[in-house]
Parts: C-alpha cells; structure tokens; sequence
C-alpha cells in the first residue's frame, strides 16, 4: 500500500468525469476553480506514471441544444483529459455514471473497490456518481481543486455563487458519500 495512511491501495482507480469543451459554452454562467483541468491534468500524469487505473466518462446528452450532445464540438474532451490508449470510456446519458453504464460490472470485475474521482461539475455529475459509489459500497475519494461548478439560482431565486454550490456540494458529500481531499494530498499519496 502506499501512502495516505495506507488507506489508498495500489490499485486505487481514477474516475476523470466529463472533462469536455462543452462546459465552456458561456451558457453555463460563472464557474468557480479555473484551476480544476489543470489539477486533473496532474492527476492524470501521477496515476499515469505511477501505472495505477484510470476510467473516463463522457456525457453524451440526449437534448437538442447542449453542448454536449454528440456530434457537437463540445462532446469531446479537452485536451487537459484525453484518453490514453487502454483507458476506458463509459459514455453516460446521465448524471450518474453508474447509470446506463457497464462502469459498476467493470469495477467489480477488475477487482476496483476504491475510486478516486475528479472532473465537471461538483453538484452534479461528480456527486451523483460519489454518492452512488458509496451507497454501492465503493471507499470513495472527491478531490476538491479537481472538481468545478458554476453558479445557479434555486426555486426561489435566489442566487449562489458558483464557489457556494461547490462548497456545499463537497459539504454535503464528505464522511457520508465519501472523503473530501486535495490534489496534492492525492498525489502525495500515490508517489513512490
């Protein structure tokens, strides 16, 4: 085991969740964390080098006018998260990428009971798919400067920064869906 109080095994694996160009598109409104591709990008280069898994989602959507329905520029990844040769790819319709995925049946399979998971955006994709992760039994990590969001308004009106819905959402995850880290935490953990 490595470090991080030996609670990260070897084979610990990297979920990267929609790292595509869509989230770009200004109708999105004010996002928080400039840094989250590059925090990724570093991410991937540790587990790359270190040989340990990694998975990708992409979200395919099925609206007419997003950004990231396929055949749209913005499906694809950004150049931050591309693929490697050998990392899979569950594309997902969804928030949640155990949904309409063979992701769980892939994890299991492979023997993965620890995920690690980055990417866009904190409040939906990424917490839907900690929060199943961990109601299916997998010890789930969310690296906090990995992860993004943007700014939204509730039933009411009422407007929350883009930071706000984050922080919350990271709030609303931690020691009850899975455990809130950073990325250098992360990466501290899985350097030989």
């Amino acid at each position: 085991m490595r470090g991080l109080n030996n609670m990260l095994p070897e084979n610990a694996l990297l979920i990267i969740i929609d790292i595509q160009a869509g989230f770009d598109d200004p109708k999105w409104g004010a996002r928080n964390n400039p840094e989250a591709e590059s925090n990724v990008r570093r991410l991937l280069g540790t587990w790359r080098k270190s040989g340990l898994p990694v998975v990708h989602t992409q979200h395919l959507s099925t609206e007419e006018a997003s950004p990231l329905r396929p055949g749209q520029p913005g499906c694809e990844f950004k150049s931050e998260a591309r693929p490697e040769s050998g990392e899979p790819v569950f594309g997902k319709k969804v928030n949640s990428a155990f949904i309409g995925t063979e992701l769980e049946s892939y994890l299991r399979n492979q023997g993965y009971d620890t995920l690690v998971i980055a990417g866009l955006t904190t409040n939906h994709c990424v917490s839907t798919t900690a929060r199943m992760a961990g109601n299916l039994g997998f010890k789930t990590y969310v690296v906090s400067d990995a992860t993004a969001t943007f700014e939204r308004k509730d039933h009411e009106g009422r407007h929350y920064s883009a930071e706000e819905v984050h922080a919350i959402s990271l709030a609303n995850l931690h020691e009850e869906f899975a455990t809130i880290l950073s990325t250098e935490t992360v990466i501290e953990s899985v350097r030989p």
